[in-house]
């Protein structure tokens, strides 16, 4: 699409504005989010287009239109679509080999764990291998619980996060200003890098990890921005 505007301004109902015109989302709804922080960076967005609109060089604003259009109608049904993460998180299926990664997991997501488990009252089956080990029930059902507990706006975020990742735990850890982004990408990724190590680096997986960890800090700058 070619730009077809020239001014860009916040409405008062932090709306964002395009020559004046509040800017509609793909469902035609107004594009208009909770903090003046996270309106701001997303009118930025918006200016800093260049002759053509290029939606991939605007992560906040595709949040927010997920958040408005598919998270908003059922906010319970889009956190019911993430809880299955509390049974299969990437923190409680271990390597059994060699020690250097064993060690490194421990170290790495052991801490994360610990947080959740006093965080929320929870325990973990942890497991070595790919062989499924079920959580307990009140595990995954408080988990959900604090998925659900969440707005429209956090959901669209820690979505991308948790599916990303693989990790339910370290989304809510970064959620609440446990983890830093870039640590908390660099934990669900460990065995990845760990192997880049090991045998060297491959360009497309390299390219394939960059995409992924773009979306990744997208998703925490949108979270850190609610928080104003």
């Amino acid at each position: 699409m070619k730009r077809f505007y020239k001014t860009v301004s916040i409405g008062e109902d932090r709306s964002i504005l395009l020559d004046g015109r509040s800017v509609k989302t793909p469902a035609r709804r107004p594009l208009a989010v909770p903090t003046q922080t996270l309106a701001e960076a997303i009118a930025e967005e918006w200016r800093a287009q260049g002759e053509e609109i290029d939606p991939r060089a605007m992560p906040l604003t595709g949040l927010a239109n997920a958040a408005i259009d598919r998270v908003a109608p059922d906010p319970q049904a889009f956190a019911a679509t993430l809880t299955p993460y509390a049974e299969t998180d990437l923190l409680c299926y271990r390597a059994e080999e060699p020690e250097e990664l064993v060690a490194r997991q421990a170290e790495t997501w052991d801490p994360l764990l610990d947080w959740a488990r006093g965080r929320y009252d929870i325990a973990f089956e942890v497991a070595t291998g790919i062989i499924h080990r079920r959580q307990h029930e009140a595990t995954i059902a408080r988990l959900a619980a604090a998925l659900a507990a969440r707005d429209p706006f956090r959901l669209a975020a820690l979505s991308p996060l948790v599916t990303i990742g693989g990790s339910l735990v370290t989304a809510l850890a970064l959620a609440e200003g446990r983890i830093e982004a870039g640590r908390a990408f660099e934990a669900t990724h460990l065995d990845e890098l760990w192997q880049v190590e090991q045998w060297g680096e491959d360009t497309l997986a390299a390219d394939a990890r960059a995409a992924r960890r773009r979306d990744f800090e997208a998703a925490a700058r949108f979270l850190a921005l609610l928080d104003g």
